[in-house]
């Protein structure tokens, strides 16, 4: 019972619930830390996975269309299906949703390195072969950074979209918030939804916001880049006016 008297908000079944927070707070950090696990490690081996996927894309144009292809592909397996897929190979574990969320996110990611590869101008690589660059040397110290941007796009959308899907690892138990959202539906706790979705959400947040400032860490050219392009938008905006008044 409530202090006033009143039936507490866990025996109301209320969305918005202080108790249940309080109570069940050992609960909620469980499936929170599990949850984090099971992104951070799908993201960093889909990243591994996807890096030599789009080298190979990009230096052998036959090989281009089935990376491609093959990745699209895996993206659209049903989560259901991919699940009882893997069961057999690595039973029920951890792995398994790994395994599942490491191939959803290659088509993101392997795009999006490729994208960002091709986009860097043919006469930075001349130059950079010019002054004696081997393909290693080339690669690493100035195609990458120059790919940056865009690699690290694609790996926020792959992290985004991989917080929400580690939920579907629930069906085998493995789900981390997911586990709370599905035992929730199933006995219609309001409370243990509505708290484990709302710590999905900001999970993805602070994971966009986390790579956003790595990559305007690593990528301080582009403030400078969008520091000029505003200026010149400033100026041309000036002139117009001063030539209208």
């Amino acid at each position: 019972m409530a202090s006033g008297g009143g039936p507490s908000c866990l025996e109301a079944n209320d969305w918005i619930c202080g108790e249940y927070l309080r109570t069940r707070s050992q609960e909620l950090v469980d499936a929170t830390v599990q949850h984090v696990g099971i992104t951070v490690v799908s993201v960093l081996i889909g990243l591994l996975v996807a890096f030599p996927l789009a080298l190979l894309a990009r230096r052998r144009r036959g090989a281009a269309a089935p990376v491609l292809g093959l990745t699209t592909v895996l993206y659209t397996v049903p989560s259901l299906a991919m699940f009882a897929l893997l069961t057999p190979v690595f039973g029920v574990s951890p792995a398994v949703v790994v395994t599942g969320l490491v191939m959803y996110s290659l088509t993101i990611l392997v795009r999006n390195i490729l994208a960002g590869l091709e986009a860097v101008p043919a006469e930075v690589r001349e130059a950079a072969r010019g002054m004696g660059y081997g393909s290693a040397r080339l690669l690493f110290e100035v195609e990458l950074p120059l790919a940056l941007p865009a690699l690290v796009a694609g790996l926020r959308i792959a992290t985004v979209s991989t917080v929400a899907m580690t939920t579907i690892g629930s069906v085998v138990g493995y789900g981390g918030l997911g586990n709370l959202i599905a035992s929730g539906m199933e006995g219609f706790f309001k409370a243990e939804v509505l708290t484990a979705s709302v710590l999905c959400v900001l999970l993805a947040l602070v994971a966009d916001l986390l790579l956003m400032g790595l990559q305007r860490l690593l990528t301080p050219w582009t403030r400078g880049r969008a520091r000029a392009r505003a200026g010149g938008r400033f100026r041309r905006t000036a002139a117009a006016a001063k030539a209208v008044g």
